[in-house]
């Protein structure tokens, strides 16, 4: 397993600003996070120009992109082209894991098995791999659901963040049963009352989730996607979520 950082730790900077920053906390490795509302890269601009994207994407210092995750509002057949075109960026800057949110609490079951279908198809056409992001107020939010929408759509993986199942009106369900749909991951501290806490005041086993993983042979990324906090120094967390994650691996 390798550590790495989203840039959606830093959701008012560029790339290269995120990058820079991602350095200095001695981070090898990064998420790029592409999201239509915040940020400076949207998936509709790289429709528009999908080799100004490349090039924003592969100036990252020589970091290791090891996914990419997408925010897409867009609908019907403008969204699978934005999808694409996303597919298109990550063969060409070598990489294949992409993260997408479920459909929102309340989606057909049948309609949302249909669009993460063809979700799969379009992103297996340029050698990707889509994974849908746990999240609360989404169908993913219930790892039993997920369970049984990564066996409806073949080759779907599973972004798992864990503190979705901590804090959530799941928690304490046993997430044992997702480990093998895992592909990407994404990690903070969480208490059952608080999504985010400080590192060492949540309740998220560390050293538990890598021997689940372990089990299921995982050697992919654990990526700190930790938000900024009022009072709380940012920097400081990202380098304490390194330090502790590459004593663990």
């Amino acid at each position: 397993m390798l550590v790495s950082a989203s840039t959606e730790c830093f959701p008012d900077l560029s790339i290269p600003e995120a990058t820079e920053r991602l350095l200095d906390l001695e981070y090898s490795s990064i998420e790029i996070h592409i999201d239509e509302e915040i940020g400076l890269l949207k998936p509709s601009d790289v429709l528009k120009n999908l080799p100004a994207a490349v090039q924003t994407c592969l100036d990252t210092l020589r970091m290791n992109i090891v996914s990419y995750s997408l925010n897409l509002t867009a609908t019907g057949a403008e969204m699978y082209e934005q999808f694409a075109a996303c597919c298109k960026l990550a063969k060409a800057t070598k990489v294949v894991t992409i993260t997408v949110p479920s459909g929102e609490l309340g989606t057909p079951f049948n309609e949302e098995v249909e669009r993460l279908n063809e979700l799969v198809r379009i992103a297996e056409v340029e050698g990707a791999r889509v994974a849908m992001k746990s999240q609360l107020g989404r169908i993913s939010e219930d790892p039993d659901t997920v369970g049984i929408l990564c066996d409806n759509a073949k080759g779907l993986g599973l972004t798992l963040d864990p503190s979705v199942y901590t804090c959530g009106p799941h928690r304490g369900k046993d997430i044992s049963k997702v480990m093998k749909y895992v592909c990407h991951v994404h990690l903070r501290d969480t208490s059952p009352e608080e999504f985010q806490v400080q590192i060492g005041q949540g309740v998220i086993d560390y050293g538990k989730l890598i021997t689940q993983l372990e089990s299921v042979g995982y050697n992919r990324a654990l990526s700190a996607h930790i938000a900024p906090m009022n009072n709380i120094d940012h920097a400081g967390e990202l380098r304490k979520m390194r330090l502790l994650l590459e004593s663990l691996i």
